[in-house]
């Protein structure tokens, strides 16, 4: 039995990017968390799309400046693919016909400016594992989460604790 912590990839959603940025991993806090993105993408084992790329540089803040200067471009891979392409019609379509969803929250989920769609086609497309800090619910009508399209498409997905333990990442204190 080979270390499943070795042979699963994982494809990361723009949210924990930010949400790691804005809370618990501020750059300021835990360099580490970034350094082991850094680290694992390297290992070939952590990635994300163009379109999360995009997404981080339309900010003016330090997240954008650390995706701009240190993240190797490549980590971000490009969802202009077939395959994608066909994953990403995939996903929209099962929106579409989730009689639940309010017609805005299936606009914004297929809008152009979209990246949901992409990273969880990208995922499919490539037998990745999506990374998002949404959490599944069934009940919510006004917005499109993550999870529930993956449930639905068979995606696997996990949230960023959960990567990181799978990838046995330790951020360790040290006095000054």
């Amino acid at each position: 039995m080979g270390d499943e912590r070795l042979s699963t990839q994982y494809v990361i959603d723009s949210n924990v990017f930010i949400e790691a940025k804005k809370r618990y991993y501020a750059f300021g806090i835990c360099p580490g968390f970034w350094d082991s993105l850094l680290w694992h993408h390297a290992a070939g084992t952590v990635w994300s799309v163009d379109r999360v790329r995009a997404e981080l540089l339309a900010q003016a803040d330090e997240l954008a400046t650390w995706v701009k200067d240190t993240v190797p471009k490549e980590a971000f891979c490009s969802t202009n693919d077939q395959a994608v392409v066909t994953a990403y019609g995939e996903a929209v379509t099962w929106v579409h016909d989730q009689a639940f969803y309010l017609p805005r929250a299936e606009a914004e989920f297929s809008g152009v400016t979209a990246v949901d769609p992409w990273v969880i086609a990208y995922a499919k497309a490539n037998g990745m594992t999506l990374v998002t800090d949404e959490i599944l619910r069934a009940d919510r009508k006004k917005r499109v989460p993550i999870p529930n399209v993956c449930v639905g498409l068979h995606v696997p997905y996990v949230n960023s604790f959960e990567m990181l333990n799978a990838l046995q990442a330790e951020f360790r204190w040290q006095s000054p």
